[in-house]
């Protein structure tokens, strides 16, 4: 069932200060008991840390994966090793526009084309939602509260994960045997459309290879 009253503003910045010092499974525990079916977890698929914990929570989640039409085959061929792994209630979506070139003229059309729109009928009918952001990911992404009000979009967003670290994220990895991407070897830190990520060499930021030859931190997600 769906939630029938949310969290004010205060009770959600109260509830994201609880939530801040617990494990993350915490955090999923109280979305699903909140939100019900009303919550969807949009998963971008670099790695399957978020997945794990929430399926250990609650099984049967909605996942929702949004398909750029311009992911790489190892992205598609992660998506469906763990969705296998894990008997995921995944949910795929693609954007309404057909294949074009405008990532090489305009990526902020691109992406709003892509993924917030593709995101919004994602998000079409729920009261909240869920996403692996993290705060050491990106200096916009520097002050995400676990819990918030997405004014943007009108609903509940929840980032159970967002203190943790890629040490963090790393060690969770080794501790469950998750699944790793295929590009993880081949230097890929940060993982999204193809003709925007590049291989990240020398020890750099993690995101380095993310829009590289711009300033552009963020697809419009994260806003």
């Amino acid at each position: 069932m769906s939630v029938t009253t949310v969290p004010d503003s205060a009770e959600l910045e109260q509830i994201s200060a609880r939530l801040e010092v617990g494990p993350a499974g915490d955090t999923v525990r109280w979305a699903v008991e909140t939100f019900g079916d009303g919550l969807v977890l949009a998963a971008s698929f670099q790695d399957c840390v978020l997945i794990d914990i929430a399926t250990t929570v609650a099984p049967g989640i909605e996942v929702a994966f949004l398909d750029t039409q311009y992911h790489f085959p190892e992205t598609l061929e992660f998506v469906e090793t763990v969705r296998d792994r894990y008997d995921l209630n995944l949910r795929v979506l693609q954007p309404t526009a057909e294949p074009d070139e405008l990532w090489k003229t305009d990526t902020d059309a691109c992406c709003a084309v892509r993924k917030v729109e593709t995101l919004r009928r994602a998000l079409d009918g729920k009261s909240a939602w869920m996403s692996g952001l993290r705060r050491c990911e990106a200096p916009s992404r520097a002050d995400a509260p676990v819990v918030s009000w997405d004014v943007a979009r009108g609903l509940v967003k929840v980032n159970p994960i967002v203190t943790w670290t890629d040490d963090d994220v790393a060690a969770y990895s080794a501790d469950r045997d998750l699944p790793e991407h295929p590009l993880r070897a081949a230097g890929y830190t940060s993982i999204g459309c193809w003709p925007c990520t590049k291989p990240v060499t020398n020890g750099g930021d993690a995101r380095a290879g993310r829009w590289a030859d711009s300033d552009k931190l963020e697809c419009g997600l994260h806003v």
